[in-house]
């Protein structure tokens, strides 16, 4: 997984560890002041008179040993202590290359870029002491940039379903053929993991198969389904499955819909229907991660005409580039929660940052 932008990464990593590996100097440990020397206060002049034996101090001034910095502290600072500052023009080829690299990965341009600009930010003009391994520098600055990009909108649906009014009712959208309805089973059957109560709608009534389709997988994972016959209204076949949610105390509604273009102008003008009827608390997307800038462009277009709040990326496990998931949620502002990481009704994973940046760098 991510292979192809792995070894980008990694090639980046060595050229930038070269150029930090020119610029470093060895720290040298400071010479410690002399401190052998004795201090000999200056002699008073004075009457016996003017002393009474009870002021004569009679104590030895103690006399302080010398710091010395020890043989293993400076080879340790000769041999592994280094430091370095790095110039903007120490990096103009690398991170050309770099956003060349991320191009190639199907990571958005803006996206590129950003990442770009935010590890120039971390290793330009500052000083920093190297420990044992350049890389490490690096792919730290690296693991940052992508990490705050992912990150910027974090969204945990678990806790928004648990706390949000019942029935939550959310509606999925896409394109033909990206694991749109396999995605609202494997969600189906975590949801009734969890506790809750579920009941499909099958609003796709557009597909020739589609309602049946998603009649097999609510039968497999166990909860109910709302359907009317092919091509009847969506909104009416969802209005209904909000209703029955309501009157039998369902948790959450999953609605299906038709497979469609953002260019299809009467297919989105169903689905804007849909989403006045029977107004969705959440409404994703679904795209495969393969797809690369495809899926990109697309979450961009849905998200102008029916703002999404949040994103599934299916067949991540077949992935070898990434960069639909590094992009989508910068590009969209929307968050991507979930990843479908294979064909069973228990993968699909909960999106994490952090483990997916850590993917990217694991050996």
């Amino acid at each position: 997984m991510f292979n192809k932008l792995k070894s980008k990464l990694s090639s980046f990593k060595e050229k930038i560890g070269n150029k930090i590996d020119e610029k470093a100097v060895e720290i040298t440990p400071e010479e410690s002041p002399d401190t052998t020397a004795e201090v000999v206060e200056p002699a008073v002049e004075s009457t016996s008179a003017d002393i009474s034996s009870s002021s004569i101090s009679t104590e030895v001034p103690e006399k302080k040993e010398p710091k010395k910095a020890g043989f293993v502290q400076k080879a340790k600072a000769l041999v592994l202590e280094r430091e370095f500052i790095l110039e903007e023009s120490d990096l103009d080829e690398p991170l050309w290359e770099l956003e060349m690299a991320l191009l190639e990965s199907d990571i958005a341009l803006s996206v590129s870029e950003a990442i770009a600009e935010a590890v120039k930010k971390e290793l330009v003009g500052t000083r920093r002491r190297i420990g044992k391994n350049t890389g490490n520098i690096v792919e730290e600055a690296l693991k940052k940039a992508i990490y705050d990009v992912m990150s910027a909108n974090v969204f945990d649906m678990d806790d928004y379903i648990r706390d949000a009014k019942k029935p939550v009712h959310i509606v999925f959208v896409g394109i033909n053929g990206t694991g749109k309805t396999t995605s609202i089973a494997k969600l189906s059957k975590r949801l009734k993991d969890q506790g809750y109560s579920v009941v499909l709608a099958a609003g796709d009534t557009f597909r020739a198969g589609a309602i049946d389709q998603l009649a097999i997988h609510a039968d497999n994972v166990g909860v109910k389904v709302i359907k009317h016959q092919e091509h009847a209204d969506p909104a009416a076949v969802i209005y209904d499955a909000v209703q029955h949610a309501k009157a039998h105390n369902v948790d959450v509604v999953l609605s299906d819909t038709a497979g469609r273009m953002h260019t299809n102008i009467n297919l989105m003008e169903q689905l804007k229907k849909v989403c006045r009827v029977s107004p969705p608390d959440l409404l994703i997307f679904v795209d495969e991660a393969v797809a690369g800038n495809d899926a990109v462009e697309r979450a961009a277009q849905f998200n102008e005409a029916v703002p999404i709040n949040g994103s599934i990326l299916t067949k991540t496990d077949a992935d070898s580039k990434g960069g639909a998931a590094i992009s989508i949620a910068y590009i969209t502002g929307s968050p991507i929660l979930f990843l479908g990481m294979g064909q069973g009704y228990d993968d699909l994973q909960k999106f994490d940052p952090q483990w997916f940046v850590d993917q990217l760098f694991a050996a």
